[in-house]
């Protein structure tokens, strides 16, 4: 597992900086507004994707790693999860084409972003299946197969899309948003047609037979109504922030600081879950795995571990946000209302990150109805809080409903953790790394401001050297943790049995 995720986390973390990358170009090329409205087209998108795909992609991890498990062909799986995907997915995608201009226009509100909605419906089904192919080789531990078809398609969207702004899109927003659909749908298209064609002709085993329809369905349509559920409220949401934003008295463009919070702000805050990600997907198969085996030792083991070194990145990525923010904020957009939210926004950053964590954690032990109902919840309060604080509070009710619903949420799905996988926390040393890091942040404050990129890599470093120097002082990380890391290090590459996929 270790070394799986230290590749993925290394693909991830490449992939993801080209992404803000050139999300630092796009904004440049059309405004925090026009970010503003790409977001907006890409939230309604998600909407469309998770609808589309319907739980597709987690029963295809789920069912694979079961199969895998008890040394079973995966092929049933994989039919019945590619026929489930489409008889949601072109249904949606029939149903985006022709809300298209109602969308574009009463929901978001521009006109501009019609073509974008278009363009991604065509290629919906398209993403939708890519999704559940990805399920299938994650679960499969086809990692480096999946990591270079992922290198394949980032690339592909970004050259697309680079060339459609540069030599036809120019400063237009509507072209600008169609260039990015464009790109990344394209993108999906090859990589899907990638994954399909790496697939290896294994044995005759589970060609004759039928799809586990019973499975197919039980496991991805509650998932699938539950992501609905949330996709739809999150779309909600970040449709009416604008809206109601608007109603503040203060805000000048509601647009335009919608764009600078989730087309800047949050990319940047968000960067480092690539290598969160990466353990999250892994830690689901196994999880998977060792339920079927009865592993409850391993779960535990697993599941400890694993919310021990999140919390600590996250402490570790959360303060050196923190202490780079403003720097951070001019350097990348030349905004220094991106840099004051980045502040405002990093000190949540350990509990966005554990929650990414323990949300797997349950779905690997089949937890995923449980999770549905929490995250339900939360995005209802998410909702009712936006509602009535934005036109009161502006972006000060925005963080409030932020950090209420996301800690609500990571409590309720602590607590299922703790009691699914028969764990006990001890808040202790959660409450001693966190104040470290609290502390570790203070002489930032007495740094003086340099420019360009060394104003954000002089307070990085010396928040990480300060914090590094009080969890070895008051003991929060030792010679355990290293002689754990050691054996990891050590421990690893022996070679994995190549498995089919057919």
């Amino acid at each position: 597992m270790f070394y799986g995720a230290l590749l993925l986390t290394g693909a991830n973390l490449v992939l993801r900086l080209a992404g803000m990358s050139f999300q630092v170009y796009l904004s440049g090329r059309v405004g925090a507004a026009g970010v503003g409205l790409l977001q907006l087209i890409l939230s309604v998108r998600a909407l469309a994707f998770t609808l589309g795909s319907a739980g597709a992609r987690t029963c295809a991890l789920y069912l694979s790693a079961e199969a895998l498990g008890r040394r079973r062909s995966v092929r049933p799986a994989l039919s019945g999860c590619i026929r489930y995907c489409l008889l949601f997915a072109l249904p949606t995608a029939a149903g985006l084409w022709v809300l298209t201009p109602r969308i574009a226009g009463g929901w978001i509100g521009d006109a501009a972003g019609e073509a974008a909605l278009r363009a991604f419906a065509l290629f919906l089904p398209v993403s939708c299946l890519n999704g559940v192919m990805t399920g299938l080789f994650t679960a499969a531990g086809r990692l480096r197969t999946l990591v270079a078809v992922e290198f394949w398609e980032q690339g592909c969207a970004i050259a697309v899309t680079f060339t459609l702004l540069s030599r036809w899109a120019g400063g237009d927003v509507e072209r600008a948003c169609l260039s990015v659909a464009l790109g990344s749908s394209l993108a999906g298209a090859l990589s899907l047609a990638a994954l399909w064609g790496l697939r290896r002709e294994g044995s005759p085993q589970g060609r004759g037979e039928r799809p586990p329809w019973r499975r197919v369905f039980g496991l991805a349509l509650p998932v699938g109504l539950a992501d609905d559920l949330r996709a739809g409220l999150n779309t909600v949401e970040n449709l009416i922030i604008p809206r109601r934003l608007a109603l503040f008295a203060g805000t000048v463009n509601a647009m335009a600081d919608y764009g600078v919070l989730h087309g800047m702000v949050f990319p940047v805050l968000m960067f480092p879950t690539a290598i969160l990600a990466s353990l999250a997907d892994l830690l689901v198969a196994e999880f998977s795995r060792c339920s079927q085996h009865r592993g409850q030792v391993r779960v535990r083991y697993l599941a400890r571990q694993g919310l021990r070194v999140s919390w600590l990145f996250g402490i570790c990525a959360g303060g050196a946000v923190f202490a780079a923010a403003r720097p951070l904020g001019t350097l990348l957009y030349r905004s220094e209302a991106a840099g004051a939210c980045l502040r405002l926004y990093a000190p949540l950053v350990p509990i966005l990150y554990l929650d990414i964590v323990v949300d797997a954690m349950c779905k690997g032990l089949g937890q995923q109805s449980a999770n549905a109902r929490y995250n339900l919840l939360t995005n209802l309060l998410d909702v009712a809080l936006l509602w009535l604080l934005l036109p009161r509070f502006g972006m000060g009710g925005y963080y409030f409903s932020f950090a209420a619903s996301h800690l609500v949420n990571f409590a309720l799905s602590l607590r299922r953790l703790g009691r699914s996988a028969g764990l006990r926390f001890s808040p202790g040393p959660a409450v001693r790394s966190a104040l470290c890091g609290a502390a570790a942040a203070l002489p930032v404050f007495l740094l003086r401001p340099q420019p360009g990129a060394a104003g954000a890599l002089v307070p990085m470093g010396c928040y990480l050297l300060a914090l590094g120097s009080l969890w070895l002082a008051f003991r929060v990380v030792g010679r355990k943790d290293a002689l754990w890391l050691r054996g990891l290090l050590g421990a690893g590459g022996r070679p994995r049995p190549k498995i089919s996929l057919r």
